[in-house]
């Protein structure tokens, strides 16, 4: 038989993969955005020692981050930049879990709410809406973890660690003290986090409408993540610098008897003025644009492996 002749064979039919939906969806959203904040930020607690010292005894720690660097290990020993870790690690999985998987479940509420053409022509309000739904939830659970960890990096002879220190707060100034910092962490991540996603979607938009997104490598989606990330992390640390120089500085030592959240914060902010109020800016934004990259980075990465590909995205074609 010639070959011209034989029999067409047709090329076997690849399935496509599944869609996931759900639980299924968001729980790989979840564990992907824990995952990322976790690791970025427990791989920077030495620069958010130091940035908390600044902050807190700017007198002392007058010689910027490579200076302040320097300081603490000749004071403390090098041990003592990994000062809250525990906390840090622990605090940031869930608060990425919340943030990330919440951002993306949100937005897709308001995808459902209004239509994806109504939500397209208005994506900037729906990410700046979502990011801020999904941050308030997210700081109910960092709350009292970022508390024990300013206490430690704050009083280092407080406790030896995250359990050790956790439990003292919790017997000696009850579950109250875990949220003495809820109004500041809430005026510094919400702002924080409603730039952060905005920024990083307006700016991996601008990138993918020169590009061809479907055609780039898996390296090449994973460095246009990287470098939108920067730029959003340098726009929410500039956003949320003062509320974080005041979270610091609530966390520090207990409130007078009798003295509520909202007269310390007021206090604490005539005391600290405009300027006080950017005190680490410098080391702040070194740590909030390199982890944020990261963040944007692996959390993209790891919806891809995960085939978390169900989302919708609205952003401009």
């Amino acid at each position: 038989m010639s070959a011209a002749n034989a029999p067409k064979v047709d090329a076997p039919v690849v399935p496509a993969a599944p869609q996931l939906s759900g639980l299924q969806l968001y729980s790989r959203f979840a564990f992907a955005g824990a995952v990322c904040c976790s690791v970025t930020h427990g791989a920077l607690t030495p620069v958010d020692v130091v940035k908390t010292r600044i902050q807190l005894d700017p007198v002392t720690y007058n010689r910027g981050m490579i200076g302040g660097f320097r300081q603490v290990i000749a004071k403390e020993g090098a041990g003592a930049l990994l000062t809250g870790f525990g906390p840090t690690a622990a605090g940031y999985f869930l608060q990425g879990a919340f943030k990330f998987g919440g951002y993306e479940f949100f937005k897709q509420q308001a995808i459902n709410q209004l239509g994806l053409e109504t939500a397209t022509n208005n994506r900037t309000a729906v990410y700046l809406a979502s990011s801020a739904c999904a941050e308030f939830f997210a700081d109910i659970a960092l709350c009292p973890l970022e508390a024990t960890r300013i206490r430690l990096v704050s009083q280092p002879e407080f406790a030896t660690g995250l359990m050790s220190g956790f439990g003292k707060i919790l017997k000696s100034e009850g579950v109250g003290a875990f949220y003495s910092g809820f109004g500041p962490i809430l005026f510094k991540q919400v702002p924080y986090t409603m730039a952060k996603f905005v920024v990083f979607e307006k700016v991996s938009e601008t990138i993918f409408k020169s590009l061809d997104k479907d055609s780039l490598s898996d390296g090449a989606k994973t460095g246009v993540n990287l470098g939108s990330g920067l730029i959003a992390g340098f726009a929410a640390a500039l956003v949320s610098q003062p509320a974080d120089t005041m979270l610091s500085k609530i966390n520090k030592t207990p409130g007078e008897p009798g003295e509520g959240t909202i007269s310390r914060l007021v206090k604490i902010g005539k005391e600290l003025g405009f300027r006080g109020s950017y005190a680490g800016i410098g080391a702040r934004l070194f740590m909030v644009g390199t982890l944020t990259a990261g963040q944007f980075a692996i959390y993209g990465d790891i919806k891809r492996l995960l085939g978390a590909t169900g989302g919708v995205e609205i952003a401009a074609k």
